[in-house]
């Protein structure tokens, strides 16, 4: 069973429809006891970098999260989910991230032309070896970004994309995964990259 972290955050039925499609079962949770039975764990999110994070901790999900995650239970975060699986983030102020995955989130920042916030389909490129939930996409496949902010001074990114600027897509170190677009938005890539974290 997949849990989906619910802390008023997002838009969590199109991610438990999307699972339901690869044949997953999930439950969007709250309660902190269904996130430590759950065989996996996502953590999706929408909006400023700050105001989750003080979102999550309120709830005291954010101990939970890590708990499950340092005990070795598969983590995957989605857009500000991702983010907030870093040390830190610079949107409206400093903010402290759950510290999963060494980094900071940073203003996006392309050429003058492009647009912030990065909305669209962009192509991926993967850092090898190969993340496990990359392990049956193509060079090139292309997913759905909405954001302003993502990943840097990371050692652990996996997928990049590019806008103008080299734009850090996803993340991961050992159990814990992160995704800055939205697979549940991206089609049949998106389900492949949620069907594969369902089967680690």
């Amino acid at each position: 069973m997949i849990a989906i972290v619910d802390y008023g955050v997002g838009n969590l039925f199109s991610l438990r429809s999307s699972l339901a499609a690869v044949g997953a079962e999930a439950v969007v949770t709250g309660d902190g006891d269904q996130l430590r039975r759950a065989d996996k764990i996502i953590l999706p999110g929408v909006g400023a970098f700050g105001d989750a994070a003080a979102k999550l901790r309120a709830t005291g999900l954010d101990t939970v999260v890590v708990e499950e995650a340092k005990a070795g239970k598969p983590l995957l975060g989605i857009c500000l989910g991702m983010q907030l699986l870093l040390e830190r983030g610079f949107e409206y102020g400093e903010h402290l991230g759950l510290g999963l995955i060494p980094g900071d989130v940073v203003p996006l920042s392309p050429p003058d032309g492009l647009k912030v916030p990065h909305m669209g389909w962009n192509a991926l490129q993967f850092s090898e070896p190969r993340s496990p939930i990359f392990r049956d996409l193509r060079p090139g496949d292309y997913v759905y970004f909405v954001h302003s902010f993502h990943a840097s001074n990371c050692p652990c990114v996996t997928a990049t994309a590019d806008y103008g600027v080299t734009v850090t897509a996803a993340v991961g170190k050992d159990n814990v995964y992160g995704c800055q677009f939205h697979p549940e938005k991206s089609g049949p890539v998106g389900l492949t990259i949620l069907k594969s974290f369902c089967e680690l």
